[in-house]
């Protein structure tokens, strides 16, 4: 599971479907009894006898849930994503059947990185370099065409990550459209992508996102 800080305050523990159901009984264990239990827009709020919050939020593509059994019963349903991950100009496009990885390709083109500051080379260097990040873009839409566009009405989300910026530029394609309506609000952290990479965000894809703040 991993943990990270949250804006606002708390922090962000992302869990496996499979293990929610010991980390909510970890959370009744430290935090003084089962909670209260209250259904959200964004998912369920639980609120321990000490005043330690939890909000869960639900897998790109679960549905959602008035109580814990539900919650729990749609979070380890085996779902179909779609995955996109860019950055810079390698770009890796999937889809996943559950925890399976069913189809992919990975593709990458050289981008030339930033130069020091300074003079007419640099500004040649800079639309050397924007010429070469619209040509991955281009790339990296193709093979979403090639592989997301054909599944898109089976997919129940499209999980992107890496850099915002090249994933949104890649969706920007019209021909796209009816994957990136399909678009979750998460966007995953990865390295740039590989084809393992890309089997690691599965995981990261389908786990349930909680918000803790302490009292």
């Amino acid at each position: 599971m991993n943990s990270r800080p949250a804006a606002g305050g708390g922090r962000w523990v992302d869990v496996p479907p499979a293990r929610l159901a010991r980390w909510l009984d970890g959370f009744a264990e430290r935090h003084g009894g089962p909670p209260e239990v209250a259904a959200e827009p964004d998912g369920l709020r639980l609120t321990a006898p000490d005043g330690t919050l939890a909000v869960l939020h639900p897998p790109p593509g679960a549905p959602g849930a008035e109580d814990l059994p539900g919650f729990l019963t749609g979070a380890e349903a085996p779902r179909r994503l779609g995955l996109l991950l860019a950055r810079k100009g390698a770009v890796a496009v999937g889809v996943a059947d559950g925890d399976q990885l069913v189809v992919s390709k990975v593709d990458s083109r050289y981008v030339q990185g930033r130069t020091a500051a300074g003079g007419w080379s640099q500004q040649r260097f800079a639309r050397r370099r924007d010429n070469q990040a619209k040509a991955a873009a281009a790339d990296g839409a193709e093979l979403a065409v090639r592989l997301l566009l054909p599944e898109a009405g089976r997919l129940a989300a499209v999980v992107a990550g890496g850099d915002r910026r090249a994933v949104e530029t890649i969706l920007a394609d019209r021909r796209l459209a009816p994957v990136a309506a399909l678009r979750a609000e998460r966007l995953l952290d990865v390295p740039e992508p590989r084809h393992t990479v890309l089997v690691d965000a599965i995981s990261a894809a389908r786990a349930v996102r909680v918000l803790v703040r302490d009292p």
